[in-house]
């Protein structure tokens, strides 16, 4: 008699658990649905990968364009020695 109130107790909270959305993700996990996703997720990190690869390469272009241009006005004179 006083294990049936503690298992009704606990039986209602592991049913709100499953319906819940960290239920039903760890149900999707337990199914193997998930690694269908993680290929989406994986192109999605190459893409931001290779889209972070092209903004370093452009500023890399612009670091030695600077640096051109500053030994340019360098050689000529036109900057100041720092203090």
């Amino acid at each position: 008699m006083f294990m049936v109130p503690i298992v009704m107790f606990l039986g209602f909270f592991a049913w709100m658990i499953a319906l819940s959305p960290v239920g039903k993700a760890y149900a999707e996990r337990l199914r193997g649905q998930s690694a269908g996703t993680t290929g989406e997720g994986a192109e999605q990190v190459l893409q931001a990968i290779e889209d972070l690869r092209q903004e370093v390469t452009e500023l890399a272009e612009r670091v030695d364009f600077t640096e051109r241009m500053l030994a340019k006005a360098k050689e000529r004179g036109a900057l100041e020695p720092p203090r």
